[in-house]
């Protein structure tokens, strides 16, 4: 039998919620304590889910002796400070993407973590996805070739938080999330496509950012929205890779595209998963059955399940069951590109991976 690990939750709002609810299907994730500034809202969760220590203040929650790993559900730029807090006090952490509202305070958490020897994990749930799994093992096997173009794409037709209709006023607050859909949706995408390429540095980048559509006057003026709806970008990676991107939370347009990577024997498209190539001479486009290749690989390969989303995989990781994937090193290349957006954006040129590093500054709140 695996070892229990014993869990924190630190912030029990939507997202919160959302990762209770998904540990309580884990087995060996064991929920001991919630912490959150609302404490009738801590307390009805803890409550509701049979979780035994509440705390208003997460630092005291950081010192329960009986307590392997925190969980941190709170606003963007609220992650590296209670991140490198937790790795401080001795904690594994699982923390909420972005991971973290600058490149700077990502960077700080990889190093609190090396330092401090704790496991530190980023969630990034499109590298879970029966598309991307498959598709990191044909490229794996080689059937694409020599990787050489990506395009990392995200779509809604009207979506932006809270004005269009869901989410809270933080979400859009640079103070708060520190970007919009490059921070929200754009980090699943880019990620995916990263993990695929392998993870090659970022060179250079080009970018911008735009928020062109109207939306509601009172709703824009009560959420004190500045930040984008469209993210754009162009960016060299090491090994003379071609990345492009675009991101909408809200655009006139169809939604007909996808993400991609290409080599030079074959392509994916990847949402839906399609394999493109050519045998004997000829060109073919072949759809996947994930379905019944996602039942065989449950069925014979060994701790298959430790892949089935980011907190089984976090689980089974500290059970010492399979090894903890680098999902704090796509992170922060992820940081990397969306930073570089926005500097791009800032001086209206393209920018090199050292002039980022060297912009980049602390979004962190401080505790």
């Amino acid at each position: 039998m695996a070892k229990d690990i014993r869990i924190g939750v630190i912030g029990v709002g939507m997202i919160g919620k959302s990762h209770i609810n998904t540990y309580r299907g884990i087995p060996g994730a064991k929920l001991v304590a919630v912490a959150d500034v609302n404490e009738e809202e801590a307390r009805k969760v803890a409550e509701a889910n049979e979780i035994p220590d509440v705390f208003t203040d997460f630092r005291e929650l950081l010192e329960m002796k009986k307590l392997d790993a925190v969980d941190v559900c709170l606003h963007n730029n609220l992650h590296a400070p209670v991140t490198i807090a937790a790795l401080e006090a001795g904690k594994h952490v699982y923390c909420e993407k972005p991971m973290a509202g600058s490149y700077v305070d990502a960077k700080r958490m990889v190093d609190t973590a090396e330092k401090t020897g704790r496991h530190l994990h980023i969630q990034l749930s499109t590298l879970y996805s029966k598309e991307h799994k498959t598709a990191r093992r044909l490229i794996g096997e080689g059937h694409l070739g020599k990787l050489y173009y990506a395009r990392s794409y995200g779509f809604r037709r009207r979506g932006r938080v809270y004005v269009d209709g869901y989410g809270t006023p933080a979400f859009v607050q640079k103070d708060q999330s520190a970007g919009g859909a490059m921070y929200d949706m754009g980090v699943y995408h880019l990620a995916q496509v990263l993990d695929l390429l392998g993870n090659p540095t970022p060179l250079t980048i080009s970018g911008a950012t735009h928020q062109e559509i109207p939306m509601y006057e009172k709703q824009k003026k009560d959420s004190g929205y500045n930040v984008e709806e469209l993210g754009l970008g162009f960016v060299r990676l090491e090994g003379g890779i071609t990345l492009d991107i675009e991101e909408s939370w809200a655009m006139h347009y169809d939604g007909s595209e996808s993400s991609k990577v290409l080599g030079a024997l074959g392509g994916l498209k990847l949402n839906p998963l399609k394999f493109f190539s050519q045998v004997g001479d000829v060109e073919f486009s072949a759809d996947l059955d994930l379905g019944g290749t996602d039942f065989r690989w449950h069925r014979w390969v060994k701790d298959y399940d430790a892949y089935d989303g980011s907190q089984q995989h976090w689980v089974a990781a500290l059970q010492g069951r399979v090894p903890l994937l680098d999902t704090a090193g796509i992170a922060l290349n992820v940081m990397l590109v969306s930073q570089g957006i926005y500097l791009s954006q800032e001086l209206g040129r393209e920018v090199t991976a050292a002039q980022v590093l060297k912009a980049s500054k602390s979004t962190a709140v401080k505790l």
